[in-house]
């Protein structure tokens, strides 16, 4: 797994702590370990350059340089990426899937204009296409139209309801809107359909905390941080759950574990002197 950005700038206070947090959650994947395993090596030069080879034989293939591009834009190579989904849909002006995989690096460029546009067409292309809807709704959660995003996250689920991204995406959308009881469903859905990423676990928590369910917080937590010992943020949002429920020791271990992976976190450090965490000093992060 790779390590997931922290979450930025809490407030000092627990309450504005927990409002940050909750701004804080990004995406997820149906990525479980093994697939991200084979997702390392996708993107390994190797397989590049055998994807390479593959369109130099099929110049006038568009799927070779759709799966070439898909490629590039997992290994961040977002400019070649493009080049290839430009190539692809010219070749085939029909192609939903470049269009979409195209308006994915938009929208990862945060180009959000470019991406609903290749979203749109995709679907126009192919109404039936659940993860073009999911993109759109993920471009238009981040535009702040919310209304346009529910919907297209419910046609997303009703075309795949065993799809984890769609649950979790609406559940942040339920979650900025402060409807935890809705938001925890979808979380709780999407935990049931992937249970290898930390982010669902980490945004159930959070809405535990802002309903102040603070032993059911600190049990997600608990499990986000098995689930990915490197996320910063979940070490973060853990320390802020065992503060609430008053048990400074594993607060503290928890704020120093996040600061063992990245000192700079200020969240953790504010975090950690609250509860009168002291640096050199071994914490009981577990029993």
């Amino acid at each position: 797994m790779t390590k997931r950005h922290s979450m930025n700038q809490f407030a000092r206070t627990a309450a504005a702590a927990v409002a940050l947090a909750l701004a804080g959650c990004q995406g997820i994947s149906n990525v479980a370990v093994p697939e991200a395993q084979e997702a390392q090596y996708a993107t390994s030069p190797a397989n590049i350059a055998s994807l390479t080879e593959a369109v130099r034989k099929n110049p006038n293939d568009p799927q070779a340089f759709n799966m070439r591009g898909s490629v590039f834009g997992q290994a961040g190579r977002y400019d070649e990426a493009l080049e290839d989904f430009n190539r692809a849909i010219r070749l085939d002006p029909n192609y939903a899937q470049a269009f979409a995989n195209r308006g994915l690096v938009y929208r990862q460029k945060g180009n959000l204009d470019a991406a609903l546009v290749d979203y749109n067409r995709a679907l126009a292309i192919d109404p039936n296409y659940a993860a073009a809807y999911l993109g759109r709704g993920q471009v238009n959660r981040q535009k702040n139209a919310l209304i346009p995003a529910l919907r297209d996250f419910n046609k997303a689920i009703a075309i795949r309801p065993d799809n984890a991204q769609a649950y979790y995406n609406r559940g942040l959308l339920y979650q900025s809107q402060r409807q935890h009881q809705f938001a925890i469903d979808d979380f709780s859905t999407a935990i049931g359909l992937s249970q290898q990423q930390a982010e669902p676990y980490i945004a159930r928590g959070l809405s535990y905390l802002a309903v102040n369910d603070f032993k059911a917080a600190a049990g997600d937590l608990d499990d986000a941080v098995q689930v990915e010992p490197q996320n910063v943020q979940a070490w973060v949002s853990r320390g802020l759950a065992y503060e609430r429920l008053g048990d400074k020791e594993k607060a503290a271990g928890s704020y120093a574990r996040a600061l063992n992976l990245n000192q700079n976190d200020q969240t953790a450090r504010a975090g950690f002197q609250r509860v009168g965490g002291r640096y050199g000093q071994s914490y009981q992060t577990f029993n």
